[in-house]
């Protein structure tokens, strides 16, 4: 056996070399290929095993039966050459049939050999065949020879791919056709599109090097490239000097450094390999330890360093930049590990139908901004990058948290049927866009909506919405590389108020902190186990009250000549209503005194979303013009219960006894002192939690604009004297069957509930 895995590679390559070039058919070449790699690592046995028609085809062998070509068969995950394919990894052993998945083939003769090494043949990141050796004497390969095994299958994955001997590889859980998988539901709806991968795939077509010293500066060249590209993300003021995006950065900075990264890419350049094979031939083995580690925090550092050799094989092979720099060709299905909310926002919305993250959650900047877009996510999707293949036809099922990749005719047709059928529902609720939301005897119903981009504000009229109830200002914060200065702020805030034309628009001031964490305005005591309950919102705006007389500002200017309607998030209590509304008014003082334009008028309003604030209405209310429920962090902090966290999601009800009873108490105190109550999250637009807070006196509602012509109908289809009735009923005597109880009368009184 050659001294080094570099020097046995070698010798076998130059030989593919020779044998790729000669005239012959594919099956002789693989059968001259076996007996050159028998003869290169003195092995009584090497086989070739190929996926064909979803079963492992023994192709060619040197030293086991020649009348077993073509004939012995292995499903994937059966045999030993069968689990290698299917969970594509290495298997080394002294003692073959000692393993449990050892299955025994007499047509082969190998009865008589002991020991066995086999490693997975990938194209694409996914197993095409098998390449093995064995030998009679019970003994363990040496790890220069199993790496030379790993090469080698390496270049035979080029030949075999070129001859078209080969199926498609093993796209996940040992399977080729349709595969569904499920993941987290970040944001609700269905798409169907062909799959695109945020960054793009560099597939190696060419393994075999001409001239390796030519390789080995490419690579040098590549590696000065990343670096500096490290360097120089690390020195962006975007990320900061602390907290977990510099930690990300310097574990990035490690790797890129790393010499005995690159000593191995330079090793297998010395085998034979171009620099594209060398990098993605130790990816490679990257991907065959992390198999088998069990450390998240060990095997999230791997899934950095795999992130890094992508990004070097990119840059070496000159394909830089993401999926929407080139542009979106077809209706498409974007699959990332995981997305920034400005990368979300590079692509066309008109062709970007669904998002499939291996990451994400609930709580993600991404998903907030996806969410405003009407783009459905499924998140936690670990298996999408391996299983799908760009191009590939994938449905994604926001609202169940499913994934069809390549799915089959019957698949399709009934998940068309689905979106027909919601599409028909769209048009029909489309009808019901010039027409008022009233209910059968009389009662008004304000529908306004949720809003965060520019682009939202021109949908208003397509929606039949009667404004924008809840504008986050915290969407351009989220999206710029650092903090928006006064003059981005007033181009924003007047393009919005101008598309709304006479619709009112209520601005929030930031939402920001906590869960929606700034690079730039990080902070290491901003750190928190619980950052939903903790430095956020109107608590950090009022410790940086530049930031707010910024933004206050630009409001001012922006709505000059209009009616100015901003409201505060997360008031805890009065005091601190009163000082975020005294600080708007100082800079009112500051516009008039310097003969700015000013709005016409400025109406204030705070958000009740934390309990407390509800024990003091009695001196809030006199110092507000409008009050706004926010039932997403309210339901959470009643209950106590993480609603980013998916084990807790369906625990709790919005139509629980105690949540209803809580309302209707703000409620009936608010309508006492004669201030308007909107409802804005989530809750109002479910057309049957919305139909309960109509019948505990909630005339106002902020929501998604999908959700507009659904609620619409509902309301147009309610007798609001008995939907009332029947909740001081079913508060008065509360079951914990409510939702049924609900439901069955609505359905009695045929209410319109989508």
């Amino acid at each position: 056996m050659p001294l080094t895995a570099a020097n046995a590679s070698r010798e076998i390559i130059v030989g593919l070399h020779d044998v790729m070039a000669r005239r012959m058919s594919a099956q002789a070449k693989l059968n001259t290929v076996v007996d050159l790699i028998a003869d290169k690592l003195a092995s009584e046995v090497c086989s070739i095993y190929l996926l064909h028609d979803g079963k492992l085809e023994l192709y060619a062998t040197h030293g086991l039966r020649s009348e077993a070509v073509h004939v012995t068969r292995l499903a994937l995950g059966e045999g030993l050459v069968g689990t290698i394919a299917a969970e594509g990894r290495i298997l080394n052993l002294d003692e073959a049939a000692s393993h449990p998945a050892f299955a025994y083939r007499p047509e082969t003769g190998e009865e008589r050999f002991h020991s066995f090494a086999g490693v997975p043949i990938v194209r694409r990141e996914n197993a095409i065949g098998v390449l093995a050796v064995q030998h009679a004497e019970p003994r363990c390969y040496e790890n220069v020879e199993i790496e030379a095994l790993q090469t080698v299958a390496m270049v035979l994955s080029e030949m075999i791919a070129n001859a078209r001997l080969a199926d498609g590889g093993r796209r996940g859980r040992g399977e080729t056709g349709a595969q569904r998988l499920t993941g987290l539901k970040l944001v609700t709806g269905m798409a169907r599109g062909v799959a695109v991968f945020h960054q793009p795939r560099v597939v190696v077509e060419h393994t075999v090097a001409d001239d390796i010293e030519a390789e080995r500066a490419r690579v040098y060249s590549a590696f000065r490239r990343m670096r500096e590209q490290i360097d120089h993300m690390t020195r962006d003021a975007e990320f900061g000097t602390v907290g977990e995006h510099n930690e990300i950065l310097e574990t990035y900075k490690m790797f890129a450094y790393d010499e005995g990264w690159s000593r191995r890419i330079n090793e297998a350049i010395d085998s034979g390999l171009t620099a594209e094979a060398a990098i993605e031939r130790v990816q490679q083995r990257t991907r065959a330890r992390m198999q088998d580690i069990d450390d998240p925090l060990l095997k999230e550092r791997m899934h950095d360093l795999e992130d890094l050799s992508n990004r070097l094989l990119r840059i070496v092979s000159g394909r830089m930049g993401t999926a929407a720099k080139t542009g979106l060709q077809k209706d498409t299905v974007l699959i990332a590990r995981n997305l920034g909310p400005a990368e979300l926002l590079e692509y066309d919305r008109r062709r970007l139908k669904g998002v499939v993250l291996e990451e994400g959650s609930l709580t993600a900047h991404m998903t907030i901004v996806a969410r405003a877009m009407g783009v459905p996510v499924v998140g936690k999707v670990g298996d999408i990058r391996h299983v799908a293949g760009e191009g590939d036809t994938i449905l994604v099922d926001g609202d169940n948290a499913s994934v069809v990749v390549r799915p089959t005719r019957a698949l399709t047709q009934a998940f068309e049927q689905r979106m027909a059928m919601s599409q028909k529902r769209r048009a029909q609720f489309a009808t019901l866009k010039d027409k008022p939301a009233v209910t059968l005897d009389g009662t008004q119903v304000s529908l306004m909506v949720n809003a965060g981009l520019a682009e939202d504000a021109a949908m208003l009229e397509a929606s039949g919405a009667d404004g924008i109830g809840l504008f986050r200002t915290e969407f351009q914060f989220l999206v710029s590389a650092s903090l928006p200065g006064r003059q981005s702020q007033v181009k924003l805030y007047k393009s919005v108020l101008d598309l709304a034309g006479d619709k009112p628009v209520i601005f929030r001031t930031v939402d920001i902190g906590g869960d929606k964490a700034l690079p730039y305005l990080s902070d290491v005591r901003d750190e928190a186990e619980n950052p939903a309950m903790g430095w956020r919102a109107l608590r950090l705006s009022l410790e940086r009250a530049t930031l707010m007389k910024a933004q206050a500002r630009a409001l001012i200017e922006a709505a000059a000549g209009k009616t100015l309607h901003v409201m505060f998030p997360m008031v805890s209590e009065p005091w601190e209503y009163e000082e975020a509304r005294a600080l708007f008014e100082e800079q009112l003082e500051w516009a008039k005194t310097a003969r700015r334009p000013l709005p016409r008028a400025v109406k204030f309003g705070a958000m009740l979303e934390v309990p407390s604030l509800a024990e003091m209405l009695d001196v809030l209310l006199p110092r507000v013009d409008f009050l706004s429920i926010g039932t997403n962090d309210l339901t959470q902090f009643l209950f106590a219960a993480d609603r980013a966290d998916p084990r807790l999601a369906e625990r709790y009800d919005w139509l629980s006894p105690s949540i209803l009873r809580f309302l209707k108490r703000i409620v009936d105190q608010a309508d006492a002192a004669g201030v308007p109550v909107r409802v804005c999250g989530e809750m109002g637009g479910r057309p049957l939690e919305a139909l309960a807070l109509i019948g505990i006196g909630i005339r106002n509602f902020s929501i998604t604009p999908a959700a507009v012509g659904p609620i619409k109908a509902m309301v147009r289809s309610l007798n609001e004297h008995d939907t009332s009735a029947r909740m001081a009923r079913l508060l008065a005597n509360p079951a914990p069957d409510l939702r049924k109880r609900l439901s069955d009368w609505a359905k009695r009184h045929r209410v319109a509930l989508g």
